[in-house]
């Protein structure tokens, strides 16, 4: 209305707001339900879906309702509920621009520490996402994608790296296989500000949803925490790939970190493109067909670090996890060399499970910007070096360790004894002082 001087059919129109709440479905019109408050939820719920497909489609239909419904039992606490919040001032004038979006991030993270068997599957813990988007280090305007974007959390990383909510307008895209937790995604972008991102439900290693001209959509940035070691994710599909993501070939159908990395790498802007991806520390070491496409993937030189973690860093798995950072436009001074860096033991103990905290990722951070050896931590690798090993990628194969000094069996026994023997003698001193004193009674 200010921007149109009080003209109310141009304030109407849909392409001026951000979505748009149809009649019937506005908060003081469930406020006013005296009964059936659950439909009532779920029907302005719904409507609202329905009136902004692009950003909401799918957002609350994903979810069962069943509960919702049932008057008998949730009539009173919802009403209960709706007047609580009701007495809350909630507008953009009313809190910090993402107070929103970082509670919903916080009751995400809840849900995780409470769920620890599934929660790998849809979380990463923010420091790990931290980490990860400071080694990409994506710049106003650069496009952002992540294939199994879970709950949102890296594609929000990535807008906070970036800290300009308009830089990100439809730079953001994800897709993740599970319909609830795409939604939850959705959610959590539309929460954080995000503009015109683009959130995919489907299968990515079988049906990618960015083509442009029949052909892989490329981003800037390639950012992921696939699921571990997948097994029948679509070998037989992927080794004819009509996108030509089998780079340098197809794993089999019961591990298929090599396919993400590979796709991954499609995706990566022939001239621009980072990608920064979790997965096991096996695809460091392991043989048969993944060390053929690691061979290949160490040959091409687009491999700038990898990065070791710590045990218990991640939800719902025991594996030993490490980051893989690639760069299709490594610096003069990178090319040919690999940063190996082992954070093994950069982390934080705490009571349920390790975590890093800000210190430890700005301990790892420091040691890939400054990229030279250190004693025990960092190891520069040429691909020569690489080669020479058998295109292992097992860090602890090159780290340098501090010599420990080996001190032979017999001498440390004389120096136990020699000891011991000091002590009888000042044990023997002490008595005779007392009795000379008159201390002891004998």
């Amino acid at each position: 209305m200010e921007e149109s001087d009080g003209d109310k059919e141009y304030a109407v129109f849909p392409e001026n707001h951000r979505f748009i709440v149809p009649d019937g479905c506005h908060w003081n019109d469930v406020r006013e339900k005296s009964v059936n408050v659950g439909k009532a939820i779920v029907d302005a719920m719904m409507g609202i879906e329905r009136a902004n497909p692009d950003t909401l489609n799918g957002v609350f239909s994903s979810f069962d309702d069943a509960n919702w419904t049932d008057k008998s039992k949730f009539d009173e606490r919802l009403k209960n509920l709706i007047e609580h919040m009701s007495k809350l001032k909630v507008g953009n004038k009313n809190y910090s621009a993402d107070v929103m979006g970082d509670s919903y991030e916080f009751l995400i993270k809840k849900f995780a520490d409470l769920s620890k068997k599934s929660a790998g599957e849809f979380y990463t813990p923010r420091s790990i996402v931290k980490l990860i988007i400071m080694l990409l280090a994506p710049k106003a305007g650069e496009s952002v994608y992540d294939p199994a974007c879970g709950t949102g959390g890296m594609l929000i990383g990535a807008i906070n790296y970036i800290n300009n909510e308009k830089s990100t307008y439809g730079k953001i895209y994800g897709q993740e296989n599970n319909l609830a937790t795409s939604a939850i995604a959705r959610m959590n972008l539309f929460l954080h500000g995000a503009r015109d991102f683009y959130i995919a439900q489907g299968d990515t290693l079988r049906y990618p949803a960015y083509i442009e001209n029949s052909s892989l959509k490329t981003f800037d940035c390639v950012v992921a925490n696939p699921p571990f070691s997948l097994e029948n994710w679509g070998a037989e599909q992927f080794s004819s790939d009509i996108y030509g993501r089998n780079i340098w070939g197809c794993p089999t159908d019961s591990k298929g970190d090599f396919a993400w990395l590979q796709h991954m790498i499609k995706s990566m802007n022939p001239d621009t493109g980072r990608c920064a991806v979790v997965l096991p520390q096996g695809v460091l070491f392991r043989g048969d067909k993944e060390g053929d496409i690691r061979r290949q993937l160490i040959e091409s030189d687009k491999l700038e670090c990898v990065i070791t973690l710590a045990k218990g860093v991640f939800y719902s798995t025991g594996v030993s996890a490490c980051i893989l950072f690639l760069n299709n436009a490594k610096e003069k001074s990178h090319k040919g060399r690999v940063c190996l860096i082992d954070a093994s033991k950069i982390y934080t103990p705490q009571r349920a499970r390790n975590i890093m905290s800000e210190e430890d990722i700005k301990k790892v951070f420091f040691l890939y910007t400054a990229y030279q050896d250190e004693m025990e931590l960092c190891k520069i690798v040429s691909i020569s070096g690489i080669r020479d090993k058998d295109y292992t990628l097992s860090v602890n194969s090159y780290i340098e360790k501090k010599e420990i000094e080996i001190v032979p069996y017999v001498e440390v026994c004389h120096q136990y004894f020699d000891a011991y023997n000091a002590v009888l003698v000042a044990e023997e001193r002490m008595k005779s002082l007392f009795r000379e004193g008159g201390y002891i009674n004998e």
